[in-house]
C-alpha cells in the first residue's frame, strides 16, 4: 500500500498563520499537522508516501526530510501552479502503482479512527467495478447536509450516490480515501482538475463505495478549528 498526502494548498482560511508557514507544518500540541498523518501511516505499515507541494514548498522537505524519522520513504511532487486534487495526483502518477489502489489523505484534516478496516478492503478497489472507497464521517455543524449519500446508511460499507435534492442528507467526505489509479486515466499531467467531478461520474456508474470512519474527525481549515484541536490534544497529553 502506498499513500499520498495533499499538502499543496495556500491555507487562505488560516491566514495570517500561513503567511510564512505552509498549512501542513502548522504546529498543534507540539507537532506539525502532517506529522500526525505520517505517524498513522507508519503504524499502518505504509512505507512509501508522496507529498505534493506548492505554497512555501521548500519548507516541507526541509522539515520532513526523506521520512527516515518515521520509517517511511517520502517523495515530493512539486506543483509550479496549483493543479487541484486530481491534477496533483495525476502529476504524481509516476510514484503510484498502475494496478493497485493507494491511500489518499487531505493534509488539512485530523482523525483518530483506525484505518485498518478500510485498507483491508483494498481488493474491492479494482479499477473496473469499483474506483474508490471514501471514508465518510457524520456531518459537522459547518456542513450539515453532507456530500454523498450511502445507499444503506446502516452498513459499514455501502455504495455511494449523489444527493437527489437539497434535502437529501448524506454524510461528509472525510478527506481520506482508497483510490484506484484508473480513476485518473483521462487526466493529463499539468492539468488543472478537481477530484469531485471524477467521483461524481464514477458514482453514476455505482463505482464508488463508502466506509463509515469511526472516531473523532475534524477539518482543520480555520483558525478556530485549529484552536479546537489544540485544546483537545493538549488535554489528552
Amino acid at each position: 500500500m502506498r499513500a499520498m498526502i495533499l499538502a499543496a494548498g495556500l491555507g487562505t482560511r488560516l491566514r495570517p498563520l500561513t503567511d510564512h508557514t505552509p498549512k501542513p507544518l502548522l504546529e498543534v500540541a507540539g507537532k506539525c499537522l502532517i506529522e500526525y498523518h505520517l505517524e498513522r501511516l507508519a503504524a499502518l505499515n505504509v512505507r512509501e508516501v508522496v507529498i505534493n507541494t506548492h505554497w512555501l514548498a521548500e519548507q516541507i522537505p526541509a522539515k520532513l526530510g526523506n521520512g527516515e524519522k518515521w520509517g517511511l520513504q517520502l517523495r515530493y511532487s512539486h506543483e509550479q501552479k496549483l493543479l487541484e486534487t486530481a491534477g496533483g495526483i495525476a502529476q504524481a502518477r509516476p510514484w503510484q502503482s498502475c494496478r493497485e489502489p493507494f491511500l489518499l489523505i487531505n493534509g488539512d484534516v485530523y482523525f483518530e479512527g483506525n484505518l485498518q478496516p478500510l485498507l483491508r478492503q483494498a481488493e474491492r478497489v479494482d479499477g473496473e467495478t469499483c474506483q474508490a472507497i471514501l471514508a465518510m464521517t457524520p456531518n459537522p455543524p459547518e456542513h450539515p447536509t453532507g456530500d454523498f449519500v450511502p445507499l444503506d446508511a446502516r452498513a459499514t460499507f455501502s455504495t455511494l450516490r449523489l444527493p437527489a435534492t437539497a434535502d437529501d442528507i448524506g454524510l461528509t467526505y472525510s478527506g481520506v480515501s482508497l483510490l484506484h489509479p484508473a480513476l485518473f486515466n483521462a487526466v493529463e499531467p499539468q492539468t488543472l482538475c478537481p477530484l469531485a467531478p471524477l467521483l461524481r461520474d464514477a458514482m453514476t456508474q455505482q463505482q464508488v463505495q463508502s466506509w463509515q470512519m469511526p472516531g473523532f474527525w475534524l477539518d482543520v481549515g480555520t483558525c478556530e478549528r485549529l484552536r479546537q484541536l489544540e485544546l483537545r490534544l493538549t488535554a489528552a497529553q
